[in-house]
């Protein structure tokens, strides 16, 4: 989980910025096909799962340059009590920019999903949710609120809002990936995140005890693509 993440990086097992963008997916090679059936239970192979595209007035971009950096990390940081070094961004986005995209109204940026796809535990393509976050003017329409430990709640289904439409992109380009399953975390309180996930198809696999700084619990949902 992201905490993992943290303990990593705080003790200096980062890459630099200069090489972290050389990871193991850039040399993946072509992916398969995805699955049709799996596409098409997402809804995934309408054009909201699909490259860049202007919805309601909101354009979801691939994240592209360091100098779109500092928008992610407003997103994100701005109601942590505990912000994250620039590292820990780093080490997803540098390393797997396909992953992170970003929702953009004009020349704002209104919301950002940041995820990660490597091998777990020698078997299988892992895919993993670490960060989403949606400007507090479009939470209302999209998504609810920034939680600790990079969480978010979800109040809004519809397929046209930022926070979906996100969650979307980076589950397609993870199939694109030949993922075969992807994890994240979330209070075990947000009863609205757990409702959009589940209605995506995630089920709840494990409780994590106080896994949050305010003491809270977690649930591991997992989506098994394969």
């Amino acid at each position: 989980g992201i905490s993992d993440v943290i303990s990593f990086v705080n003790n200096g097992l980062i890459l630099s910025p200069a090489v972290a963008g050389t990871g193991a997916e850039d040399s993946h090679g072509d992916p398969q096909q995805p699955p049709a059936a799996e596409l098409a239970r997402l809804d995934l192979s309408s054009s909201t799962g699909r490259g860049d595209e202007e919805n309601h007035g909101i354009r979801y971009v691939r994240y592209e340059s360091e100098l779109q950096m500092p928008w992610i990390m407003r997103l994100i940081t701005k109601d942590l009590s505990e912000p994250y070094s620039i590292y820990t961004y780093r080490y997803f986005i540098h390393n797997w920019p396909q992953l992170c995209f970003l929702a953009m109204v004009e020349q704002e940026c209104v919301g950002a999903i940041v995820c990660k796809l490597d091998m777990h535990k020698k078997m299988f393509r892992r895919g993993y949710i670490a960060m989403l976050a949606v400007d507090s003017k479009h939470r209302r329409k999209s998504i609810g609120e920034i939680r600790p430990n990079l969480l978010c709640v979800v109040t809004d289904l519809d397929s046209s809002v930022p926070g979906t439409n996100l969650v979307k992109k980076a589950i397609y380009a993870m199939v694109e990936g030949d993922c075969d399953e992807v994890v994240l975390e979330t209070e075990i309180t947000n009863k609205s995140a757990l409702k959009l996930y589940e209605n995506l198809g995630f089920v709840r696999d494990k409780r994590l005890f106080r896994y949050y700084l305010n003491g809270v619990d977690a649930l591991r949902l997992k989506l098994w693509l394969r």
